[in-house]
């Protein structure tokens, strides 16, 4: 089982997303939150603060509650934890994992390519 920590970054009515590289084994070429694996003794909250600093060059502090959505399938559990303030200024420091990144509308976010057909409405609760 694959256990993975996402964040739906929101500022300004908007939402950030990144776009998953094709050579991707998993979800290649779709619009997705910035996350990634549980490392060994890691809970949800640690693997995303360590993400989003690895993968975004931003500090945030870990997330209270609980995630604004969890998914799980046969080989991966997913957890999106909603994120409103971080420190620094988002730079895609992952080219690698992800070609492109972006500030997307709600409108613009709902026309994108999708990782998860359930992010649409995760949106919509969100931004409005």
């Amino acid at each position: 089982m694959h256990y993975v920590s996402c964040g739906m970054l929101v500022r300004a009515g908007r939402v950030f997303l990144v776009h998953r590289s094709s050579s991707k084994a998993r979800y290649p070429n779709v619009w997705d939150f910035p996350g990634g694996h549980l490392e060994l003794d890691e809970n949800g909250q640690q693997a995303l603060v360590r993400e989003l600093r690895e993968e975004l060059s931003v500090k945030i502090s870990p997330p209270a509650g609980k995630a604004i959505l969890t998914r799980q399938d046969a080989e991966m559990f997913k957890e999106v934890w909603l994120v409103e303030k971080w420190d620094g200024d988002i730079v895609n420091a992952a080219p690698d994992e992800h070609d492109a990144i972006g500030w997307f509308s709600l409108d613009e976010a709902i026309s994108l390519d999708l990782a998860d057909a359930d992010y649409p409405a995760l949106f919509k609760q969100v931004l409005t």
